[in-house]
């Protein structure tokens, strides 16, 4: 059932959340879930590996996208934004949410995707 899910993700530097001196960037990311397939899905859960320049990894987990744990139906999506802060100008997220649908649990993955304060690579 994963293969019906599509996720589309934006990302945007936010500098004036930001502070480069004390090694603060944040940069908000914007997130569209598309059912393709013919039966509704309940996102359930999330899960978060978001890497920055030095390779440190932080692991996020837990229930939901920003408090919600929506039914996304065949035909809908599903869009939500939220933020991470790393200590580097650079990094990467990727992960997973976890559905629930008639016929049980499944993982659509998420593939990585980069963060980069605006200049920074080229």
């Amino acid at each position: 059932m994963d293969g019906v899910f599509e996720i589309g993700v934006e990302v945007r530097y936010i500098e004036r959340e930001s502070d480069p001196g004390e090694g603060r960037f944040v940069f908000a990311y914007t997130i569209t879930i598309s059912n393709r397939g013919d039966a509704a899905a309940q996102l359930m859960s999330r899960y978060w590996r978001i890497t920055n320049a030095e390779g440190r990894v932080e692991e996020v987990a837990g229930p939901g996208v920003v408090g919600k744990q929506p039914v996304i139906e065949p035909g809908q999506a599903y869009r939500y934004t939220s933020a991470a802060i790393l200590e580097t100008p650079v990094g990467s997220m990727e992960g997973y949410y976890e559905f629930r649908s008639d016929t049980g649990r499944f993982r659509v993955p998420i593939a990585p995707f980069s963060l980069s304060q605006p200049n920074v690579v080229h």
